[in-house]
């Protein structure tokens, strides 16, 4: 009896691909850098545990967040291996995140001003640089777009 209770916990990758909303390719490259774990039935299907649809949630809105798989790997070997996350595990992991939140939406607003005005690309092909980007100031500050990255154009 407590076996086959055990077994309904388990859940197939097809049941977590379709709770989760993420691809079963990429539940198995999970698996692969170690962030989700499952177990191995008979026939060597996977099996994972219900508790995993938290870990895999968590690695969406961590990646969503702008954190890499080597930083998410960090931030879940913190939690428990022997029992389902709490929320006071989630807070304490996600606790630092609010600066890194507030970089991510500066950099999104500073996006959405470079979708109507210059970005400083130093590409002088464009009609409008010549009035925000003259004599092309804005590669004096270094490669790439200097405009979004938070430069300030410079005065002649």
């Amino acid at each position: 009896m407590l076996r086959s209770a055990l077994v309904s916990e388990l859940l197939t990758i097809g049941d977590i691909s379709r709770r989760s909303g993420v691809a079963a390719s990429a539940l198995r490259f999970y698996e692969e850098r170690g962030l989700i774990g499952a177990q191995r039935a008979g026939s060597g299907h996977r099996r994972y545990p219900r508790s995993v649809l938290r870990r895999i949630a968590f690695i969406v809105f961590a990646q969503r967040v702008g954190l890499t798989l080597e930083e998410i790997a960090r931030e879940l070997a913190k939690l428990p291996p022997d029992r389902a996350p709490t929320k006071r595990d989630w807070s304490r992991l996600s606790s630092s995140w609010s600066a890194r939140i507030d970089a991510r939406i500066a950099e999104l607003e500073r996006l959405r001003v470079g979708l109507t005005g210059c970005i400083g690309c130093g590409c002088l092909s464009l009609e409008r640089c010549r009035l925000a980007n003259p004599g092309d100031r804005a590669s004096s500050l270094g490669a790439g777009p200097r405009y979004w990255v938070g430069d300030r154009p410079r005065e002649a």
